[in-house]
């Protein structure tokens, strides 16, 4: 008899930390589903600010990697990026880089991340949108 399994639901609720980062997601949130912070603070994202936070974070990583080989060897550099809710910046090399966030929106909050928080919070990010359905 074969078995056939079903698929599986996305997490009703996650989060997922590293060095010096951290990135969250509750789908019963009424309105802040999101969270983002480091090892000592966090504050709450809603859906769009989680989304764009997340898709632009991914968009900058892609940019710094498409830009490598016009780069001089030990040329810095800094892209940015904006939605209607939040400001990214990455900055330093393809390979590794600080991220910089201004939120946007009402509450206005800003975040900094160094290089080694910034390269796990981008992969995290991706995953991020996979898992609560963002994507």
């Amino acid at each position: 008899m074969t078995s056939i399994q079903q698929p599986t639901a996305p997490p009703e609720r996650f989060i997922k930390r590293g060095q010096g980062w951290q990135l969250g997601w509750d789908a019963g949130a009424a309105e802040f589903c999101g969270l983002v912070g480091d090892d000592r603070w966090a504050f709450e994202l809603t859906r769009s600010e989680l989304d764009d936070f997340c898709r632009l974070v991914q968009q900058l990583a892609e940019t710094l990697q498409a830009i490598a080989t016009e780069l001089m060897e030990d040329e810095r550099i800094a892209c940015e990026a904006e939605s209607e809710t939040l400001w990214i910046e990455a900055e330093g090399f393809p390979d590794r880089y600080t991220l910089h966030v201004i939120l946007q929106t009402g509450r206005r909050c800003e975040a900094f991340w160094d290089e080694t928080a910034a390269r796990e919070l981008t992969v995290a990010a991706r995953s991020v949108r996979v898992f609560s359905g963002l994507v």
